[in-house]
């Protein structure tokens, strides 16, 4: 068994691509050429969840940052709809309620961090 901070086998490192991939324990089990008992066992490996976890935490951060990239053209897209008088009002209406709700959002976002700032600092004197 691997010690702390050791790196993994090259079968637990297709183990956790095969667990990001595929959509179910079985079927990644399978992709690696491993028992599912054996990808349980990992599963259960401090070392191994660790690096599980991080690697599902890199596939949110980059599917965030795609999403990021995205935006501007989204907000544009939204204005569009709702400055085109052709468009059916419920087009319209949809849009504008999409725009109000990410204001309001930012807003209650931008708040929380300056309650949060305003903790930290406390926290710290």
């Amino acid at each position: 068994m691997a010690g702390h901070g050791e790196k993994l086998s090259r079968n637990k490192e297709k183990a956790i691509a095969a667990l990001l991939l595929k959509p179910s324990i079985p079927a990644a089990a399978k992709e690696v050429g491993i028992g599912e008992r054996t990808l349980w066992r990992w599963l259960k490996s401090s070392n191994f969840k660790k690096a599980y976890k991080e690697a599902r935490r890199e596939v949110v951060r980059q599917a965030i940052a795609q999403v990021q990239a995205g935006l501007s053209t989204a907000v544009k897209t939204l204005k569009d709809i709702i400055g085109d008088k052709n468009a059916p009002p419920s087009a319209r209406v949809s849009a504008a309620r999409v725009m109000i709700d990410m204001g309001l959002k930012a807003v209650e976002i931008e708040d929380l961090e300056s309650r949060i700032e305003v903790l930290e600092a406390k926290l710290s004197n």
